[in-house]
């Protein structure tokens, strides 16, 4: 009962806030035009009938009203966006011109059986009224979908405006978490290791480490890469990574070759594979998997085997927030499906995205 009542109050509320301009603008016009061709000239003269059949049918179109604006709500719930907007309003007229004339026929049929203010049927009338409904109708959409049209654009640009600042915000911030000291100091740390030792690995290094920096300062300003592009690059950071950590991680990547000409925002692979190793243990005797493919709907998956670090890692949630964002800002933009799915197991941390087949 309590979800009901809350159900009706906040209908009410959104029918305060928006439709009532079109119940005060149509509804007493509408009401007034339609006594008048139901009871004729006496509407104008005998107060008794005006007062009677104005408040009655005022009853009626009301109750039409507010029932229609029930249906158009749900329509609107299932059909929300701008570009949804020819489908909303054929919806919308669809119901609007089903349940009104039904409505206009029951009303003469009432007034007709029981001679309500002397009335009697003509059919002149009727097609007065049912062409008197159609334009209101049409008047009532109108409005309806200027009004929540104009709404919806303006949360829209605003919307827009308020991810772009995230994004580029998150960008500066995946950018200094990814140039940080500490990943610096590490990739220095091994290369001093192996350049005593092994330098001809120091020299493979140093080079790969070099198209990582490369590619981290000047690709992060682009909104989309090619997936071709991002491979390349994340085995250079494997790389790295694998010269740190040894036999203690793996990566293995399985991509459609079709699909590396698909796009996806830079940097997308390395912020994931570095969230995978700065959450979980990385040891020769507890190997930490990475896995990155493709799947059968066309997706990217990037899946890692859960072993979480004993000693909790801060973390300030650069890495798939920086993801959510761009995507969010991408959604906007692009036809495809921009949503990305994250989900944990006991066994695997596994990220599925969608790849966008242009570049917009």
């Amino acid at each position: 009962m309590a979800k009901i009542t809350h159900h009706i109050r906040m209908h009410w509320l959104r029918f305060l806030s928006r439709t009532k301009w079109q119940f005060l603008l149509l509804v007493p016009m509408y009401v007034i035009l339609c006594s008048y061709f139901l009871v004729g000239d006496r509407y104008l003269y005998d107060p008794v009938a005006f007062l009677l059949s104005t408040t009655l049918n005022f009853v009626l179109v009301s109750g039409v009203f507010v029932s229609l604006d029930y249906l158009i709500e749900d329509i609107t719930h299932r059909y929300p966006d701008l570009r949804q907007t020819f489908t909303r309003i054929v919806m919308t007229l669809w119901v609007v011109c089903t349940i009104t004339p039904m409505a206009v026929l029951g009303s003469v049929f009432m007034y007709d059986y029981f001679h309500l203010f002397g009335y009697s049927y003509s059919t002149e009338s009727l097609v007065k009224l049912l062409l008197m409904n159609l334009a209101a109708n049409l008047i009532s959409i109108g409005i309806y979908e200027s009004f929540y049209s104009t709404d919806k654009w303006k949360k829209s640009m605003l919307e827009k405006e308020q991810l772009e600042k995230s994004n580029l915000q998150s960008q500066l911030d995946g950018l200094k978490s990814q140039v940080n000291p500490h990943f610096l100091f590490n990739s220095l740390n091994s290369l001093s290791s192996l350049i005593a030792d092994e330098p001809e690995k120091a020299e493979r290094f140093v080079d790969e480490m070099s198209k990582v920096y490369r590619y981290l300062l000047q690709t992060n300003e682009a909104e989309l890469t090619p997936l071709a592009t991002e491979l390349q690059f994340i085995q250079s950071y494997i790389h790295l990574l694998t010269t740190r950590y040894g036999k203690g991680i793996s990566v293995h990547i399985t991509i459609e070759e079709g699909l590396k000409q698909y796009y996806l925002p830079p940097l997308t692979l390395q912020l994931l594979v570095e969230n995978a190793v700065k959450h979980n243990i990385t040891l020769t005797s507890k190997p930490l998997h990475i896995e990155i493919k493709t799947t059968e709907d066309g997706k990217l998956m990037v899946r890692n085997n859960l072993q979480k670090r004993i000693v909790r890692v801060q973390s300030n949630q650069v890495g798939l927030s920086n993801i959510s964002s761009k995507y969010k800002l991408l959604a906007q933009r692009q036809t495809d499906q921009s949503d990305i799915r994250i989900e944990e197991t006991t066994d695997f941390f596994t990220v599925t995205l969608p790849l966008f087949n242009q570049h917009n």
